[in-house]
């Protein structure tokens, strides 16, 4: 009996890919656009189709605990794979749409193979040299960009654990950045950090008060 092919695009029928058989298919996501603290990332991945794994979808979908047991699955059977960000100035100067392009550009042009198209979770595509295809849902739809969401995920929830050795008041390991309650409390409570996004209106409103005024 004939081993059933593995299915690398759950979501997308074969009269819907915008690539062919030919091409070196590359998945990019993001994480980290809506918090209020740290960098966005982004992650570029191209799976080997001989290398299945099992169990890839919308890193939101999976617990912290299966994200960390894929991370290290993906990069090692992937063809290629590259993690880029954009600091909390790059996106207080570009702001957080033009900033995370930039971060998904960085992170397929890191790539150690060149893909010949990159698809892209979400309703548009940063300018790039190659093809891009922009997938709405995209993460759970391509196990490519499923990947690069986890990879995106996994690396910033480390990045702002880091950021919470250099900053315990906000408590960055507990809420990753996002504006939850514990938050909004140790930021109002502290003021803004340096690596507190400034354009965003949390942020920005309390630098507009006299107390944190500088």
């Amino acid at each position: 009996m004939s081993k059933k092919k593995f299915n690398f695009y759950p979501g997308l029928p074969p009269r819907l890919r915008p690539f062919t058989d030919l091409d070196i298919v590359c998945g990019v996501d993001e994480a980290g656009r809506g918090p209020l603290a740290g960098p966005v990332f982004a992650a570029a991945v191209i799976l080997d189709p001989k290398k299945p794994i099992e169990g890839l979808r919308d890193s939101k979908k999976l617990t912290e605990a299966r994200r960390d047991e894929l991370a290290p699955q993906i990069k090692e059977h992937a063809l290629a794979w590259a993690i880029a960000e954009c600091s909390c100035e790059e996106i207080d100067t570009l702001n957080i749409l033009h900033a995370t392009m930039l971060a998904m550009r960085r992170a397929v042009e890191a790539l150690s193979m060149l893909p010949t198209i990159a698809l892209i979770d979400g309703n548009r595509c940063p300018p790039m040299e190659i093809k891009a295809h922009a997938v709405v849902e995209g993460d759970d739809k391509v196990h490519a960009i499923s990947a690069a969401s986890i990879l995106a995920k996994t690396a910033r929830d480390a990045a702002l654990v880091q950021l919470h050795a250099q900053y315990p008041q906000y408590c960055f390991d507990q809420h990753k950045g996002y504006s939850t309650a514990l938050h909004l409390e140790r930021l109002r409570l502290h003021g803004p950090s340096p690596v507190h996004r400034r354009s965003f209106a949390p942020v920005r409103e309390l630098l507009q008060t006299d107390l944190f005024a500088a």
